[in-house]
């Protein structure tokens, strides 16, 4: 299969890429510099050029805070510009995929969330990646939207890099304990995009590390498997005063028969913190 990514340079595409073509495939990656997703023409003349058989769209504004200043950009990216790929793709005949987020919901429930559950953005965040699974299934019929969350990877900035970071030189780390999720590593979400890509399974997928925690639990094993001693202090989101509101619960899984499941969240943890010392270790 001839596979294109957009936003390849990301935490999320530089594993997809890798994992697509260690599955074998002939894979095109480009980042924002390259092409940009919100314009229509460089996008639909890209894909002229590739003839891919199917378009990961991990492109993407990540920024959740800065969304709630700049929601017109934020829209402009998850939105708009979701519409625009998958439509470019449906040009020439591929399919598509778009990357979503666990933030579509509104956190008010308390068992998890499956893929028919209502949705209900409460951030600008939020309200830009459903537009974008709209456009995208509106704008193509072999379409995949894959809600994930809590993302953490090599090729980018992420919660336990920070964690890492602030228990290296702070004896102390306080640590919201009321939003609970599902950490997610990306190494293994990128080998289940690819296994999806595969398939005619199209529609909307949950695809999210097993089991669930909160950050402050969360933040608690990455000090226990970093071997570091630190004093983990849990705080409420009141207390950090976010720009955006998050949802209090995002935990996902998958009501679909047949349906790709990951490793739990605690085993991506383990083998992210090796991957991390392995490359620490070639760098030095």
């Amino acid at each position: 299969m001839r596979i294109t990514v957009l936003g390849a340079q990301g935490m999320l595409g530089h594993d997809v890429m890798l994992a697509a073509e260690n599955e074998g495939h002939e894979v095109h990656g480009y980042g924002h510099a390259e092409v940009d997703v919100t314009d229509p023409e460089q996008v639909g003349r890209r894909l002229r050029l590739d003839r891919p058989d199917a378009v990961v769209n991990c492109a993407a504004w990540t920024d959740v805070d800065g969304a709630e200043d700049e929601p017109d950009g934020a829209m402009a990216v998850n939105g708009t510009g979701a519409g625009v790929v998958a439509e470019a793709a449906a040009a020439v005949d591929a399919k598509v995929l778009y990357v979503s987020s666990d933030y579509v919901f509104d956190g008010g429930k308390s068992d998890p969330y499956v893929e028919t559950d209502q949705t209900g953005p409460i951030s600008s965040y939020g309200m830009s990646k459903l537009a974008g699974e709209v456009a995208s299934l509106n704008a193509n019929r072999r379409c995949f939207v894959v809600r994930s969350s809590w993302l953490f990877g090599i090729n980018g900035g992420n919660f336990v890099d920070t964690m890492i970071r602030l228990g290296s030189t702070q004896k102390q780390v306080l640590v919201v304990r009321d939003q609970v999720g599902c950490p997610t590593y990306t190494w293994h979400l990128a080998y289940g995009l690819v296994r999806l890509l595969d398939s005619d399974a199209y529609g909307v997928h949950h695809m999210a590390g097993g089991g669930h925690c909160s950050w402050y639990d969360f933040a608690k094993e990455i000090f226990k498997l970093s071997a570091m001693e630190v004093t983990t202090l849990s705080a409420t989101t009141e207390m950090f005063n976010a720009k955006a509101p998050r949802p209090a619960w995002s935990v996902l899984e998958s009501g679909i028969e047949h349906a790709i499941t990951l490793p739990v969240w605690q085993d991506g943890l383990a083998a992210y913190l090796d991957q991390r010392r392995s490359r620490e270790g070639s760098a030095s």
